[in-house]
């Protein structure tokens, strides 16, 4: 029972487990990432969105937006990145963006493309938008319209990037890859240099939400793997022979790894989340962990982030049971990703899978194993959408 992992844990004597280390100060919320809404017309089978967003309550208003990014901001938070879902669903987000401007936020707005263009980029150019960065599903025009599920959305992203880039703002493109696509590696670098890209991130797929529901037909083997980091390393090194500035961002999917990373600078440190309906959480997947989150509708940021329940229940050393409470990495990846603990174990207290001392690391080996014998085409993937979110819902 969950109720179970509230308890400090003892050691088999039943004495105290070893000291731990004092408890950090709590960090201030320098990152808030403002999930506009959950909207979004692409329906991309490794979205992070909950798998029950269709469920999901009101939207906040321009003006409750508007009240958190202030509170944020006095708060400490110089970064806030505009996300969904698919943010330019929002007829108010100029308006957004010149408030945060007036704020002095640095602003970054997190986008597929769809739904942008030449007048959208300027109004938001004019509001003081900093940054835009724009998700591919491929480089190839077939997959990338499977994947999002719009026969128009390479051609719109493509116009796009290139509007982009000519309105004065840096060329950053997002990648996801996975084993569908991390084979074009190649070509997805080839295309960044043709769009004239200044920061390329090249993340292979991370599985929370929608991946996780589709992990078994998106983990690539590690040949797969290995083969794309080192022709990215072929890129980088032919890059800095020929001065090109365009910078290249392998990220190497969890399952992989030996030991977890340091998930969001530790739980409730520098990363604040809103969702659309106000819920505050202290990382964008955190809402599937049974923990009541509080809401800003009901209290000020300022209790949330200090007082909250929901905040301060994975911070510090003290929840930790062993292999963690003894580890002498814990100061330095925190037990890993909590969310990823639930996911796979279903406690979110227990150390993160992913850590080779972890008793639960058979199931991160399970999951390379499967993915060496995987055959599922991309048409056995469950896609992001309305309808399969309500299903989901409904169990």
């Amino acid at each position: 029972m969950w109720s179970n992992s509230w308890r400090l844990p003892v050691n088999s004597t039943g004495s105290n487990l070893p000291e731990l280390p004092a408890t950090p100060e709590i960090g201030l919320p320098l990152w808030l990432l403002a999930e506009l809404t959950y909207r979004c017309p692409l329906q991309c089978p490794y979205c992070s969105n909950p798998l029950d967003f269709a469920q999901q309550g009101q939207e906040l208003t321009t003006e409750q937006w508007k009240q958190v990014m202030r509170q944020a901001r006095e708060m400490g938070a110089a970064q806030l990145g505009f996300s969904g879902g698919e943010p330019l669903v929002r007829q108010d987000l100029a308006e957004l963006i010149g408030e945060a401007r007036s704020l002095g936020y640095y602003t970054n707005l997190i986008t597929s493309g769809i739904g942008l263009s030449e007048a959208k980029i300027e109004a938001f150019k004019q509001a003081g938008l900093d940054h835009i960065q724009i998700s591919f599903q491929a480089s190839d025009e077939e997959v990338n319209n499977l994947l999002a599920g719009s026969r128009k959305a390479f051609a719109q992203k493509l116009e796009m990037a290139r509007a982009v880039k000519a309105h004065g703002y840096p060329m950053v493109l997002n990648f996801v890859t996975h084993r569908h696509n991390i084979d074009q590696i190649d070509r997805i670098i080839e295309l960044c240099v043709a769009l004239e890209a200044d920061f390329v991130e090249l993340a292979t797929c991370q599985f929370y939400g929608w991946a996780h529901l589709n992990r078994a037909g998106l983990l690539p083997t590690r040949a797969q793997l290995e083969r794309a980091e080192r022709i990215t390393n072929e890129y980088r090194a032919r890059f800095e022979a020929e001065g090109r500035k365009v910078k290249l961002i392998f990220v190497t999917p969890d399952y992989y790894e030996e030991r977890p990373k340091a998930c969001m600078n530790s739980w409730g440190n520098i990363f604040l989340t809103v969702t659309p309906d106000g819920t505050a959480l202290p990382c964008h997947g955190a809402r599937q962990l049974p923990i009541a989150f509080p809401n800003v509708r009901e209290h000020s940021l300022q209790h949330i982030w200090y007082d909250s329940f929901g905040f301060n229940r994975f911070r510090g050393y003290e929840w930790m049971p062993e292999p963690c409470r003894s580890c002498d990495e814990k100061e330095k990846d925190f037990g890993g990703c909590r969310c990823q603990a639930f996911m796979l174990t279903g406690d979110a207290a227990q150390a993160d899978p992913v850590c080779s001392k972890s008793p639960h690391h058979g199931v991160i080996l399970a999951a390379r194993e499967e993915a060496e014998h995987a055959t599922a085409p991309l048409s056995d993937l469950s896609y992001r959408n309305e309808r399969n979110s309500r299903l989901i819902a409904r169990g």
